[in-house]
């Protein structure tokens, strides 16, 4: 499990589902939140490749891997 503010790149597996904050390369892109799924690798940037850096700002429990769900 990560920890709030951890910092991930392209290639790592997402260690929790939840809102991670995005670093492009600041000619690029500025920073903004995206939805992570636990299990899936963090993608490469289109425009700054390997670049991008995700750091986790909320861990949220996919509704898939939620028992009160089917």
């Amino acid at each position: 499990m990560a920890e709030i503010g951890e910092v991930f790149k392209p290639g790592d597996k997402v260690p929790n589902s939840g809102i991670y904050i995005v670093t492009h390369d600041t000619e690029h892109a500025k920073n903004h939140e995206v939805t992570c799924v636990y299990g899936k690798k963090f993608p490469p940037c289109k425009g700054c490749g390997n670049h991008p850096r995700f750091k986790l700002k909320y861990k949220a429990l996919h509704i898939e891997s939620n028992d009160n769900f089917s």
